[in-house]
């Protein structure tokens, strides 16, 4: 199982902020907090991986400190449970624009959110894996 061209061709950043608008972030800290200016990071979608053998893609949601603000380890640990059932991120919306990317030959069947991890000190990454057939 192939997909019909290669994702990094398929998942521009411009796709990329079509699934998951940048003001998507603040609407998120709006719904959270009541006040977006509360929020200490901007969440971004990126690609990472495509694994034909294992039938999976996988991508990032990236949160990218802001300016004055603190991305706390303890504070993003927690966030794969919480961004998987948010209405407003709302994930399962994203995998199916992300689906509607692939063509008819690939849909997606499934997908789950990883662990929190730290690649920088002011990003941290949610993977999003995705399972195709």
């Amino acid at each position: 199982m192939m997909l019909p061209k290669d994702p990094n061709e398929i998942f521009t950043k411009e796709v990329l902020d079509d699934i998951l608008p940048p003001q998507l972030s603040d609407d998120f800290f709006e719904a959270m907090y009541g006040d977006a200016a509360e929020g200490a990071y901007n969440i971004r979608l990126a690609f990472s991986d495509y694994e034909p053998e294992q039938k999976k893609l996988t991508f990032e949601l990236q949160l990218h400190e802001r300016p004055d603000k603190c991305l706390a380890c303890n504070l993003t640990y927690g966030l794969p449970s919480v961004f998987s059932r948010h209405p407003v991120l709302n994930i399962q919306g994203m995998v199916e624009k992300i689906d509607a990317h692939l063509g008819e030959e690939v849909s997606c069947t499934g997908w789950e959110l990883g662990r929190t991890q730290t690649p920088a000190s002011d990003m941290h990454s949610i993977p999003l894996i995705i399972q195709l057939d």
